[in-house]
């Protein structure tokens, strides 16, 4: 009796350690939270789970500790608030990037012993670095640029056994440039634009010259000339001049005041170029930091514009290390020509292949832009293509992705229709049903539920390596101008309540997956043409066909001919048809559609190994009338 007591003891623990918020990590963030007031709503609250509902939030796997917290580009205000983050003493992972946080860097982490990933850019941070790096052991990951940190460089970041990444540009450090030669860890640091004193290192100098520009004392204006040091030609004895003074002495006065009047006059011209620039939304820094940074010579302060304006803006945990310049020398192919723009894939010296999207029509300001983005490189999921980096200027906006090399689904789809042919089975196509499906479904959770798509297609869904459906190209109708109604072919995805791109919705979104679920089904483009120049909207004739219960005439001649798969395909109809209804809201949800295509994915499954396929005249023998 006292064992099963002991057991059902143990049991009831077990699942209130499972069903357990970390209590204490919690209050500490909910009291960051009110001090930092960010512009952009959180879903933290007393009620929700910290580990499973709240944005940006991370805990361990028994969900007694928080160990990441990732807030980039959620609008923080103010100085971090001391006994707050610090209390986080599990925390591995720490992301308050493109922020307003000011102030100096808080002494406090020093109690943030795990911490490995530590991402503070882009902020308006002051004062001098952390003297002593050592206490965080783990740290691999540093990036502090784009503040106002002053100072010398520590030398304790020599001690940083682990450290892979540390970027320290575009802030104010000056002095000796530290002996990180003995950090073996290290593939890529950044010291670039601050006032650290020259020569350069020689175990610096394995870096790209990108890693050290600005150091030692590079300059855009030459100082004026050392009239002390002019050779003057011997004279007699001084003649009273204006003033009572010499010649020779009032000639040096003129040419001094000249001078001094000359460099004024520069200054004026540079600074008045400089906010003109900023006005039009060229520059990188907003009137706020400019009056901050009122004591930046203005030389350095037009090479910091320079320079950030030629950088990538990379995400947290990516492994590139190119840069625009790179980037720019690569060999392009154009893959392809859409409603926000054009893809390339951009081929490196390193042979590393990249997807380089060159966005048009772009409306939104630089701030609003790069919060995009955030929310949109934040998102990590098997079935989401990742946005490894973004730039922005005036003139252009890029977004950087892996390369798919098997290529679009519309590519796979509509691509070779020839001899040499290799067609997509019903497997196959599954599986980019179920992935994309998975990928929409996480993209609406995030931003609290609210973020849309905006341009789902099949050329903008990939086959990963595993032949599943990945997603790309989300979230950008946000900062696009306004488009009319368009008249291609990708009018075909278009819910019909959708007349501004920039007013679609999850349920606008669902129709253009019920839309690449029929291509996926018909082999057919969701606008295409007839041997007569007939144009035929894909949704229309499949309504049409189905209403004269010829079903099986629906279906892609190439899934026709494999056997026992009849029935999953009329159940795929079913699913597709019901996100292609007129009224929006009786279209399901993704996270419902998922759940419907898969278990049709598992009933196939379920069947084993597809068998042979028929020969074409077995497939069209079998293209009789059904019932949908």
């Amino acid at each position: 009796m006292e064992e099963a007591w002991r057991v059902i003891f143990t049991l009831c623990l077990l699942i209130y350690v499972a069903n357990a918020d970390p209590i204490q990590d919690k209050r500490a963030l909910l009291e960051f939270l009110t001090l930092m007031r960010p512009t952009r709503s959180l879903n933290w609250n007393e009620t929700t789970s910290v580990c499973n509902a709240w944005t940006g939030v991370t805990c361990n796997k028994d969900g007694s500790r928080i160990t990441a917290v990732r807030l980039p580009g959620v609008g923080l205000n103010g100085q971090i608030p001391p006994n707050t983050l610090s209390r986080l003493s599990s925390l591995t992972v720490l992301s308050l990037r493109s922020n307003r946080i000011s102030g100096l860097f808080p002494g406090d982490f020093a109690e943030l012993k795990d911490l490995a990933f530590l991402y503070l850019q882009d902020n308006d941070f002051s004062g001098q670095l952390p003297e002593d790096f050592s206490v965080w052991k783990n740290l691999t990951s540093v990036n502090l640029s784009n503040n106002d940190f002053n100072g010398t460089v520590p030398d304790s970041l020599a001690s940083l056994k682990r450290v892979q990444s540390l970027n320290l540009a575009n802030n104010s450090l000056s002095g000796d440039i530290p002996d990180l030669s003995g950090v073996s860890s290290l593939q890529h640091i950044d010291l670039s634009y601050n006032n650290l004193n020259g020569p350069i290192p020689s175990w610096l100098q394995r870096f790209p010259t990108s890693s050290y520009q600005g150091v030692g004392g590079f300059s855009l204006v030459q100082p004026p000339p050392d009239l002390a040091h002019q050779e003057l030609k011997p004279r007699q004895k001084p003649k009273p001049h204006f003033l009572g003074l010499t010649k020779t002495v009032f000639l040096l006065i003129v040419i001094a005041v000249s001078v001094v009047l000359l460099a004024v006059l520069v200054f004026v011209l540079a600074v008045c170029y400089l906010r003109m620039k900023l006005s039009q939304g060229d520059g990188i820094v907003t009137d706020a930091k400019l009056q901050k940074k009122g004591g930046m010579s203005p030389e350095k302060f037009v090479s910091r514009m320079e320079d950030v304006n030629n950088r990538l803006s990379f995400f947290e945990g990516c492994n590139y290390s190119f840069d625009l310049e790179d980037l720019l020398r690569a060999s392009a192919e154009v893959l392809g020509k859409g409603t926000f723009g054009t893809t390339y894939k951009a081929v490196l010296e390193d042979a590393t292949s990249v997807a380089v999207k060159r966005l048009k029509d772009v409306a939104a300001g630089k701030r609003d832009f790069e919060q995009q983005m955030e929310i949109i490189g934040g998102i990590k999921h098997e079935n989401v293509v990742e946005l490894k980096a973004y730039y922005y200027s005036k003139d252009e906006k890029l977004m950087v992705y892996d390369y798919f090399g098997n290529g679009s689904v519309a590519s796979l789809l509509h691509g070779n229709r020839g001899e040499n042919r290799v067609p997509l089975d019903w497997e196959t196509r599954m599986s980019i049903a179920i992935g994309a499906a998975k990928g929409i479904a996480r993209i609406h959770q995030e931003n609290n539920g609210k973020l849309v798509h905006g341009n789902i297609k099949s050329s903008n869904i990939f086959l990963n390596s595993e032949r599943n459906g990945c997603v790309s190209d989300l979230g950008l109708t946000a900062v696009m101008s306004a488009l009319a109604p368009p008249i291609s072919r990708q009018a075909g995805y278009r819910a019909p309540e959708v007349t501004d791109t920039r007013k679609s919705s999850q349920l606008s979104d669902v129709y253009s997956f019920g839309v690449v679920l029929l291509e996926l089904l018909t082999g057919k483009s969701p606008i295409h043409t007839t041997a007569g120049d007939e144009i035929i909207h894909l949704v229309r004739w499949v309504h049409s066909v189905v209403r004269e219960e010829w079903t099986a005439e629906v279906f892609d001649v190439e899934l026709l001919r494999y056997t026992n798969i009849e029935e999953e395909m009329v159940e795929m109809l079913q699913i597709a048809m019901s996100c292609v209804v007129k009224a929006p809201d009786q279209r399901p949800k993704m996270s419902d559609l998922v759940r419907l295509i898969e278990s049709v994915g598992n009933r196939q499954a379920s069947l084993g190994p597809e068998p042979k396929p028929k020969s074409e005249n077995e497939a069209s023998e079998t293209s009789t009338a059904g019932e949908i």
